[in-house]
């Protein structure tokens, strides 16, 4: 009996340390961030909700595109959300962003129903864009840990993380229709409390961990990119039956519950990885001795007596930020953020991003009024919509397994892959210029969703390699600014202008005039056919500065650029119970157990 119940009691202490152990673990972290980024994608369904902000505001086309500047300059400009990041912890980021997306999204939906007095145009630009720069709060969190805990695989690790928050409007599409049927302006609240609460649950878990090394780390990336995968290709699927047939409300709770059974299951994958690490650890700890433990890890860790040494040498060595602007470290060494903002390379990378992602970010904001103006049906723009986050979510992943592969094993720039992808995203802008084609439309939204998504992971991996992790929450917010410029510029001052115009024209052309409040519609493809032209000579323009930032780097992307990485992670492998050589970067084994000693007749 006392036997049975020492077991039991170990049993449950056993299962109690296993539990410790996974959620402290990285890659439940890593599980915590699939979660909160595949809800914080809102920015990107603008194009559900759009018409009903439109209508129940009296917005023209110029107005509406004004209010989309104002949600993509609070989802691209994170330049508060970084500078936050530098000085507080990572749960305290992520409360303040959660509050702001409840209080932004919130507002707008007691303007839309009504249920306050109509705001002026200025409050309702205020307040998605809080609720927009949420978004900023939780990538800014999520990417940074990711990318400190997994430096060497920084280009999957991007990929996959973005490629979640592409493909959240397809999944919060489904969890809207599940829960609300086809009532979009209550989608607007649910992209205000959904994100929140799920940031709320995991604030203690996202964080950065130790620097560790393991054999199998792509491996299980890959498993992940798998299910994702799976996600996606239901995702697709279950929008085009609903595009072709009528759904009640029960299927759709049970797309939406299958949906939520492949988003969580990474949990199973990583609860197999844990319990293997688990077992590993407490079979060394049973076969060595606390002595012997001790030595070993003193011997393959970095000691923290030599980390504080490091820093106490840094601390000395820092001077005023204003006096070495001009004069920056090495490509991949740590810049100061005067350093990286001043630095040619910034500036050809800012450039890139403002025409090539405030290109394809334009067509995404005007789908819906692009389908409209084509004479589409509702039900085809809505697939529209929803076929753009799948196909940014397959960017995204593409662009940031593809660039890691090719530069690992091949030392292919990624400049050179970012260059690839403008060019092809002038396809997608052709195609809506002359949007005659039959069914073009479609193909142009594949294109441009693919294309978005996969300039992401590029930009935020060529701005850790060249400048550095120490300042990288506020880099990739700084680089992520130039998409709402871009944005301004070919959105608002350019597609909006002309459709307006376009508009008037039509009206006049029919004999009528325009009441004060009334909406302007434009029909046929003129309405976007110069607009998109332009567009597509700025990407080329963007694509030029990407080529000149590809010449600049083409000597470093040959060299190592993960060998400091490799150099700090000297930490047992749990796989195969080896360390790093400090001086190959290579795995070498353990040292031999000493010779056994004769015994004496």
């Amino acid at each position: 009996m006392v036997a049975t119940e020492q077991s039991s009691v170990n049993g449950w202490k056993a299962m109690w340390n296993f539990s410790h152990h996974l959620l402290k673990g990285r890659w439940f972290m890593v599980f915590a961030c699939f979660l909160i980024l595949s809800m914080s994608g809102a920015t990107y369904m603008f194009g559900l909700y759009s018409g009903d902000i439109k209508e129940s505001l009296g917005y023209d086309q110029t107005t509406l595109n004004l209010l989309s500047f104002f949600k993509d300059l609070g989802a691209n400009v994170g330049i508060i959300s970084g500078l936050f990041n530098e000085i507080a912890p990572p749960w305290l980021v992520l409360l303040l962003g959660s509050s702001m997306n409840f209080v932004g999204y919130f507002m707008v939906w007691l303007a839309v129903t009504g249920k306050i007095g109509q705001p002026p145009l200025w409050q309702m630009c205020l307040y998605i864009c809080i609720g927009a720069n949420s978004q900023t709060f939780a990538n800014t969190v999520v990417l940074v840990t990711g990318v400190q805990n997994f430096p060497e695989s920084r280009g999957v690790v991007i990929g996959l993380l973005k490629g979640f928050v592409g493909l959240s409007g397809a999944i919060i599409t489904q969890l809207y229709h599940a829960m609300y049927g086809h009532n979009s302006k209550s989608l607007i609240l649910l992209i205000g409390w959904l994100p929140a609460a799920v940031s709320v649950v995991f604030l203690r878990t996202i964080r950065t961990v130790k620097l560790v090394r393991q054999s199998k780390e792509l491996q299980i990336f890959y498993k992940f990119l798998y299910i994702a995968l799976g996600l996606a290709g239901f995702l697709m699927i279950i929008i085009i039956l609903q595009n072709r047939l009528v759904f009640t409300s029960s299927e759709y709770a049970g797309s939406a519950s299958f949906v939520l059974i492949l988003l969580f299951a990474p949990i199973l994958v990583i609860i197999k990885e844990e319990f293997n690490l688990w077992k590993k650890k407490r079979r060394a700890q049973l076969k060595i001795s606390s002595e012997n433990q001790a030595q070993i890890e003193e011997e393959l860790k970095i000691p923290e007596n030599h980390q504080e040494q490091k820093e106490e040498v840094e601390e000395e060595k820092r001077v005023s930020c204003f006096s070495n602007i001009f004069r920056p470290p090495k490509r991949g060494e740590d810049y100061t953020i005067l350093q990286a903002l001043f630095s040619i390379d910034m500036i050809i990378l800012f450039t890139t991003t403002t025409f090539g992602v405030g290109g394809t970010l334009t067509a995404i904001d005007n789908l819906g009024q692009i389908g409209k103006a084509l004479g589409y049906p509702t039900k085809s723009i809505s697939t529209f919509v929803s076929l753009v986050s799948i196909w940014n979510f397959l960017g995204r992943v593409t662009s940031g397994f593809a660039s890691e592969i090719l530069l690992s094993k091949y030392k292919v720039p990624r400049p050179l892959m970012l260059s690839l992808v403008l060019i092809l995203s002038c396809v997608g802008h052709l195609l809506i210029a002359f949007g005659n084609i039959p069914n073009s439309l479609y193909i142009a939204s594949l294109i441009t969703g693919f294309c978005f998504g996969a300039q992401w992971p590029l930009i935020f991996s060529v701005i850790s390699e060249l400048f550095g992790l120490k300042y990288y929450s506020t880099l990739i917010n700084l680089g992520a600014g130039a998409s709402p410029v871009g944005n301004y510029i070919l959105n608002v001052k350019l597609a909006g202008h002309l459709y307006d115009k376009e508009a008037l024209k039509q009206m006049k052309a029919k004999g009528l005039t325009r009441k004060e409040g009334e909406d302007l519609s434009c029909n046929g493809v003129d309405c976007y056919k110069i607009s998109f032209l332009i567009i597509t000579g700025a990407t080329l323009l963007g694509c030029f500065a990407s080529v000149l930032l590809l010449f600049r780097t083409r000597k470093f992307y040959k060299g190592d650029i993960y060998r400091k990485f490799k150099e700090q992670a000297e930490v047992v492998d749990p796989e195969t119970t080896t360390a790093m050589d400090k001086d190959s970067g290579h795995l070498r084994p353990p040292p031999p157990p000493p010779p056994p000693v004769p015994l004496r007749v």
